[in-house]
C-alpha cells in the first residue's frame, strides 16, 4: 500500500477512502506487505504499522465514544491553516539548477526555513511506538527528501539512514516554508512531497501483485479551477499527478495490479485550495467516504484484484 501526502485535510481523505478500500476488498490494511507514505501518509504508517486499525481511525475523524485518547489528542494539536513566520534564510539554492529533478524538488530549495513546530508528531510516535526500534510492522517505510541532492529516502528500508520512528514522521511532514528540514546523522531532510506525492516507484524491487495508493494530492480528471483552487492546482497537484501517473505506468509494467483512488472535482470542492484548513476536516471526511466508495467499485471494474478477499499490499 502506498499513501500520499495531503496535509490536514488529505488525512481525512484518506481515513475515508482507507475505510472504503477495506470494506470493498474485506482486506484489512494492516495485513499489507509494505506500507510506504509520504508527509500526511506517514502518519498511516505510524499508525497502521503500530497496530491501529481503520476503525479507530474513523472514531479519531468523529471524535465519538471509542477514539482512542493519543488519536484524538493528535488530531486535536494538527497545526493551523497557516505557516507561521519562517526563519531567516533558505533552504539550499543549490538544488533549482539541478534540471535531473522534479520542478517541486528544485523549487523547494528556495523555501524560506519553516518556522512551525512538528512536536506534535514526535508524541504521536512516542505515544504508539516508544523508544528507538522501528514499527513492528515488517516493512513499514516513511519517505523524505534528502536537501543535499533532491534523492528520496524511505526510512524504514534497507540500507536508509537509522532514524527513530519521530524524527522519520517528522522528516517526512516537514514541508518546506512550513516546518524546518530535520537532521538525521547530519544530513537535512525535508518533506517527500517535495519529489513524489506517493513514491510508488520506491516499491518496485518488492515485485508486488497487487497495489493499492490513495493519492488525496493527485486527481485525474479536473474541471476548470478557480481562484486560490488555480494556485494550488498550478503550484502542486498538477505536477504530483503527473508524476503519480508515470510511477504507476512503471509498476504496472512491472506486472503489479494497482488500484489507483485520488481526489475528485466534488471532494476538491469541499476542501477547498488551503489543504491545511482543519475547518474542513469533518467536511472532507464525509466527502471522501461517498466519492471513494464509488471510485473504488468504478477501478475494481476496470484493473481488478485477484478477488475481494486477496491479500493486497
Amino acid at each position: 500500500m502506498a499513501i500520499g501526502c495531503g496535509g490536514t485535510l488529505g488525512f481525512a481523505w484518506t481515513v475515508a477512502a482507507l475505510a472504503s478500500v477495506q470494506e470493498a476488498l474485506n482486506w484489512d490494511p494492516r495485513d499489507a506487505t509494505a506500507i510506504i507514505g509520504t508527509s500526511a501518509g506517514a502518519e498511516f504508517v505510524t499508525m497502521l504499522g503500530s497496530g491501529i486499525g481503520v476503525d479507530e481511525l474513523v472514531a479519531m475523524q468523529l471524535g465519538g465514544p471509542g477514539a482512542r485518547p493519543e488519536l484524538l489528542a493528535h488530531i486535536a494539536s494538527a497545526p493551523g491553516k497557516l505557516p507561521p513566520r519562517p526563519s531567516m534564510g533558505i533552504g539550499n539554492p543549490r538544488l533549482v539548477a539541478r534540471r535531473d529533478l522534479p520542478i517541486l524538488s528544485r523549487m523547494s530549495g528556495i523555501a524560506p526555513v519553516g518556522g512551525g513546530d512538528p512536536s506534535w508528531l514526535g508524541a504521536l510516535a512516542e505515544s504508539l511506538a516508544p523508544g528507538d526500534s522501528w514499527l513492528p510492522h515488517p516493512n513499514a517505510y516513511m519517505v523524505s527528501m534528502d536537501y543535499r541532492t533532491g534523492r528520496r529516502v524511505a526510512f524504514g528500508a534497507a540500507r536508509t539512514p537509522k532514524a527513530t520512528i519521530g524524527e522519520a514522521l517528522r522528516a517526512s511532514w516537514a514541508i518546506p516554508g512550513w516546518f524546518p528540514p530535520v537532521a538525521i546523522g547530519g544530513v537535512r531532510y525535508i518533506d517527500g512531497g517535495a519529489s513524489s506525492t506517493a513514491s510508488v516507484d520506491l516499491l518496485l524491487p518488492l515485485e508486488l501483485d497487487e497495489l493499492v495508493v490513495l493519492a488525496p494530492m493527485a486527481s485525474r480528471t479536473l474541471r476548470p479551477a478557480r481562484g486560490a483552487a488555480r494556485i494550488e492546482r498550478a503550484a502542486l497537484r498538477n505536477f504530483m499527478s503527473t508524476g503519480l501517473d508515470r510511477e504507476i505506468e512503471l509498476v504496472r509494467a512491472a506486472g503489479t495490479k494497482v488500484l489507483r483512488i485520488d481526489a475528485t472535482d466534488h471532494d476538491l470542492a469541499v476542501m477547498g485550495a488551503n489543504f491545511m484548513d482543519g475547518r474542513r476536516r469533518l467536511a472532507t471526511f464525509e466527502s471522501s467516504l461517498r466519492t471513494t466508495r464509488a471510485s473504488v467499485a468504478r477501478e475494481l471494474n476496470l484493473h481488478p484484484f485477484r478477488s475481494p478477499k486477496a491479500e493486497a499490499p
